[in-house]
């Protein structure tokens, strides 16, 4: 999934006709990524780290034909030209790494709800490191909105006896690569092809490692699996690519709250899967989603007021 991060600078158009096909391009990506828990579901036989493993790796071939095809391969030669944006990456590309194995881990072992509650807390996290490292002023709703989630995550861990560690986790090293990337001047695609060039390597030994006690899950269960490993590439990439085309056409406003697509579909998932859902579930989610519904009005009302002259000079 992407943060805010991602957003912030991106050119806005106006047209209708690309609006319309903004929005459909965004509602695709959030749906890519709300839907990421059939595919984890899918490849539980194989362990979560060679998983990881295999989804850096085949993005690497994936994202090279994306670069061509958008001929950004001068953008990432310029990028890796650049020590402070290669080193800065390098650090986003271990929270994305970690991001995505506790995710593939946590699908793993049933507890998709707390993946889904960590990407509705993750854009609060956002604001609230916002604040706490940029100095930003934190409006009254978003207090709120921050408070309610907070209040969720105390019942659920009170009342249900689960600290929601997973979902903290999924927020923070989010939270840390979106703030990380802010700090970078590079395309949503470089930048991640640069990320996925600094994990190469290590993925590449976790397989070889893996290999060498004879415990490799490609080609062990036969062409279906080979083909869902090799499946990972582009289901890695496309969501993004989706998602950067939306952020040039809609509005911030409707892509943010476009983002809660994705958590609310893994919500779906965890039903559908027939996970346990208790009583403090219902309370955790029921707040959680009175402070989401709370920040996004913020985030909407905030997008409609006039633009003062001043702050255009």
């Amino acid at each position: 999934m992407v943060t805010w991060a991602h957003m912030a600078n991106v050119h806005q158009q106006t047209d209708s006709s690309d609006g319309n096909a903004g929005l459909i391009s965004g509602f695709a990506a959030y749906a890519m990524w709300g839907l990421f828990p059939i595919y984890f579901v899918a490849m539980r036989h194989v362990p979560a780290l060679e998983l990881l493993a295999y989804r850096i790796v085949w993005s690497l071939p994936f994202g090279l034909l994306i670069l061509l095809f958008r001929k950004q391969i001068r953008d990432t030669l310029r990028s890796l030209a650049k020590p402070k944006t290669v080193i800065l990456l390098a650090i986003a590309a271990v929270a994305l790494a970690a991001n995505w194995g506790v995710y593939i881990w946590a699908i793993q072992q049933e507890q998709i709800f707390q993946g889904s509650l960590g990407y509705y807390i993750n854009p609060l996290l956002y604001v609230l490191v916002a604040v706490v490292f940029f100095k930003e002023k934190l409006t009254p709703l978003q207090g709120l909105a921050i408070a309610f989630a907070c209040i969720g995550v105390a019942i659920l861990t009170l009342k249900g006896g689960v600290f929601p560690g997973i979902s903290l986790i999924l927020a923070m090293t989010f939270t840390t690569y979106g703030v990380l990337r802010k700090q970078i001047d590079v395309g949503a695609m470089p930048g991640l092809f640069i990320e996925v060039l600094v994990l190469i390597l290590p993925a590449a030994a976790v397989l070889w490692f893996i290999a060498s006690n004879d415990n490799l899950s490609w080609g062990a269960y036969g062409p279906k699996t080979d083909l869902l490993i090799v499946l990972a590439g582009p289901l890695t990439i496309l969501p993004l690519l989706a998602f950067t085309f939306a952020a040039r056409r809609i509005r911030l406003s409707i892509l943010g709250i476009l983002q809660y697509i994705g958590p609310t579909m893994q919500f779906g998932c965890a039903l559908y899967f027939g996970e346990a859902f208790t009583a403090a579930h219902a309370w955790c989610f029921g707040f959680i989603w009175v402070g989401v519904a709370i920040f996004a009005f913020d985030a909407v009302r905030k997008s409609r007021r006039p633009v003062k002259a001043a702050s255009l000079t």
